[in-house]
């Protein structure tokens, strides 16, 4: 089984703290979803095609901005080339601002079967200080028109540790999710990459800079909200009903391959190789006018698959199983884990259990840096 990803790299303006791939002027969108579909349609050696597919993610950027018929073109070209599962999971990034009955009923009958959609927040303050394109009120009527449209399976986004984030707005904001029986919720600690608007506006000292103490409090009043709504904590920044993890984010957990179509999209082999489209729309757009896929690669070494293994392993519920490991990667390097892991144990933020090793609700905060402290 594999997954594919779709990255739409137009938004309809730039949120303060994003460093992901895009653009904010949207003349190249017809082009690029064009050149997109071509790259579907040319052969690569580096995909299996025998391989079912199991989900499908828009992401970007901003899928919403597409045209029903673009996505339609593109699901298509999807079903030409590759074996989709009947039941495949089919997954569609969406901003509150896009989102309306007629859009809705459009895309659940194109075949788009779950949601994920960009709240963040419903704070009007902390909403403009983001910069983001929708209002509060959009975000909520936004869940009501989901619901009405019969979506029973999505996903909203919510960002905390803002300067601006009360603890109280920020339970406030989860109340509302628990009102509405939202069946999963993604929570992403606010961060400072090079090169955002955040990091020149904290750089000129026009905003205050990130509080990690404040962060680490807000982390631990979302496992407490959460926990006491009966939500499960499938990894780290995901929470969800039962029955409602991403299928989609769940493959990249387990390590299994992926195929990324579009600029800067990742793909994986669920082996060793990895593949990344150039980030540069008309660079793109340009190759695949000439049937080339313009993309870099590398083969990971041993010690960096065992790296990534920990990485990944670690952030989910079930942890790290250490026989998996083994069969893997050999019994010094198991034997050597088990050796490095044991600080952390004492210090309370690893457990062994049933031969998983897995983070403690005091390690979850700090989960990279125990995953890259244990880095071979």
């Amino acid at each position: 089984m594999a997954g594919i990803y779709i990255h739409i790299p137009f938004c309809k303006q730039a949120c303060t703290y994003c460093n992901f791939h895009f653009s904010t002027g949207l003349q190249r969108k017809d082009s690029l979803v064009q050149a997109l579909i071509k790259e579907i349609h040319e052969p690569n050696l580096f995909i299996d095609y025998s391989e079912a597919i199991e989900t499908i993610y828009f992401g970007g950027g901003t899928p919403s901005l597409l045209s029903n018929d673009q996505i339609e073109e593109i699901l298509n070209a999807l079903s030409e080339n590759f074996k989709i599962q009947p039941d495949a999971e089919i997954s569609f990034e969406a901003n509150p601002d896009d989102i309306n009955p007629d859009k809705l009923a459009s895309w659940k009958n194109i075949g788009i079967n779950r949601l994920s959609v960009g709240i963040q927040s419903f704070d009007p303050e902390e909403l403009q200080w983001m910069n983001r394109a929708h209002t509060a009120n959009e975000a909520l009527a936004c869940l009501q028109d989901i619901q009405a449209a019969g979506f029973t399976n999505y996903s909203i986004d919510l960002i905390y540790g803002s300067p601006l984030l009360r603890d109280e707005q920020l339970i406030e904001n989860c109340r509302i999710l628990f009102q509405q029986q939202v069946p999963h919720i993604s929570c992403y600690a606010l961060t400072v990459e090079p090169k955002t608007a955040l990091s020149h506006l904290i750089l000129a000292h026009k905003t205050e800079d990130i509080d990690t103490h404040k962060q680490a409090d807000q982390f631990e009043i979302l496992l407490t909200q959460m926990e006491r709504n009966g939500y499960e904590q499938y990894e780290i920044s995901n929470f969800c009903l039962p029955g409602f993890r991403s299928k989609h984010n769940s493959s990249y957990w387990l390590g299994k391959p992926y195929w990324g179509f579009g600029p800067a999209a990742h793909s994986f082999d669920g082996n060793q190789e990895r593949r990344w489209n150039v980030a540069n729309n008309a660079r793109y757009i340009q190759s695949l006018e000439q049937h080339i896929i313009p993309f870099e690669a590398e083969q990971l070494t041993g010690v960096q698959q065992m790296n990534e293994y920990i990485m990944i392993r670690l952030r989910t519920i079930e942890g790290l199983s250490i026989p998996v490991f083994t069969e893997k990667f050999g019994k010094d390097p198991s034997a050597e884990l088990l050796k490095n892991t044991a600080r952390y144990v004492k210090e309370g933020l690893l457990k062994w259990e049933n031969q998983q090793i897995s983070l403690t609700a005091k390690g979850k905060f700090l989960g990279d840096g125990i995953a890259s402290g244990l880095f071979f």
